[in-house]
């Protein structure tokens, strides 16, 4: 008989630096506390959803069980998109705005509007801002 070598797995790491202990951070640019110089994290699409979508039902003074029992899906759904752990489809999010008297499109447009506050309070290092009005270029446009 021949000697069997043990199995390793190979680890590729996903990211640069150490692999974080315990649980994820939250929020949608939370940073790993072990790593104090790492920059904040691109935010996930569902946790600004599931953020737009709390906030909107609690300015409406409304509990999570009644805009579920409106948007008719289940309560522990509708509070896993809200915490962004879920991935919601599109009929989701429209049954769920439709509960708060909105459209698809506006859960949308604020779910955009709060994507680029959040992403405009850092500008990485060396990158240029940008200039939505053309000037940097002097009008001029190139495409590919």
């Amino acid at each position: 008989m021949t000697a069997h070598q043990p199995n390793h797995a190979r680890v590729i790491p996903l990211r640069r630096g150490p692999a974080p202990s315990g649980p994820a951070p939250s929020g949608p640019t939370a940073a790993r506390p072990s790593d104090p110089q790492a920059a904040p994290r691109e935010p996930l699409w569902r946790h600004l959803v599931g953020d737009v979508l709390r906030k909107e039902r609690q300015v409406q003074e409304r509990t999570l069980k009644d805009v579920a029992d409106a948007a008719r899906i289940s309560m522990p759904y509708l509070s896993e998109v809200e915490r962004g752990r879920k991935e919601a489809s599109s009929e989701v999010l429209a049954a769920a705005a439709g509960a708060l008297g909105l459209g698809l499109g506006d859960l949308l447009a604020r779910t955009h509007a709060e994507l680029v506050r959040v992403t405009s309070r850092r500008t990485p290092v060396g990158a240029r801002p940008v200039v939505r009005d053309g000037s940097a270029n002097k009008g001029l446009c190139l495409a590919a």
